[in-house]
């Protein structure tokens, strides 16, 4: 039987879709934010993986261009930051970390929402999040885990992705780092929600009762989840 799916250390689990009206391989993400990569039948997975690694670039620059965020002034960044735009007599934006205070210098020739300002602030924000990540990610997983009678391979993280965490079927539990700028028990409800991928590789019924177990109060969460976005 054909591979359905593939893991990737960037982009986590990554569906395959073959079509025999498919010229080549070809990329997109799907409404639910899936990376799907399309190819002729018979097309072998080492060849969709090294597609992939020659347009990881082309894939980013599509991940990109989904919904955004735009920083802006005042804004908490993770569980310990918060974002300073103030004013300055510099001819360029610039940025520093002042304590637990992102602060943003933008000239009177720019505005905060432009690019140079908005992609400054974005990189000091990966770095951020990705050390609080690796911080309390790991720890809080294995402890539900043990908790639940869950196991899995490793755990991956990724920013680059518009889903909040995805799980391979080798048991690789791929986390996004913007998980840390949710309520702690929305992250657990993710945390949750991937374990049980670890045993139903679906969204059946058999699967939202394992969430439930772990999470009884999942369908709150579950619909609270949707008023955040994954996107760093």
């Amino acid at each position: 039987m054909a591979k359905t799916s593939f893991d990737d250390a960037e982009f986590g689990e990554i569906s395959i879709r073959y079509h025999r009206m498919a010229r080549g391989i070809g990329f997109r993400y799907t409404p639910a934010g899936i990376l799907t990569v399309t190819a002729p039948p018979r097309t072998p997975v080492f060849l969709l993986k090294q597609s992939i690694n020659l347009s990881r670039t082309q894939i980013r620059r599509i991940q990109t261009n989904i919904n955004q965020p735009v920083y802006t002034d005042g804004q908490e960044i993770g569980k310990s930051h918060r974002i300073h735009i103030r004013p300055t007599t510099a001819t360029a934006p610039s940025l520093r970390i002042s304590q637990r205070t992102i602060e943003v210098s933008v000239p009177d020739t720019f505005e905060s929402k432009d690019s140079a300002v908005q992609t400054l602030i974005r990189k000091k924000v990966i770095t951020i999040l990705r050390k609080e990540a690796k911080a309390y990610l790991p720890r809080r997983l294995k402890l539900l885990a043990v908790r639940h009678g869950y196991m899995y391979r490793q755990v991956r993280y990724s920013h680059a992705s518009s889903r909040w965490g995805s799980c391979s079927s080798q048991g690789t539990i791929s986390l996004n780092i913007a998980l840390m700028s949710l309520p702690l028990e929305l992250i657990d409800y993710v945390l949750i929600h991937e374990l049980c991928h670890t045993v139903e590789m679906n969204h059946s019924t058999a699967f939202w009762k394992r969430v439930e177990v772990g999470d009884p109060h999942y369908l709150l969460h579950r619909k609270q989840l949707k008023l955040y976005s994954p996107h760093v």
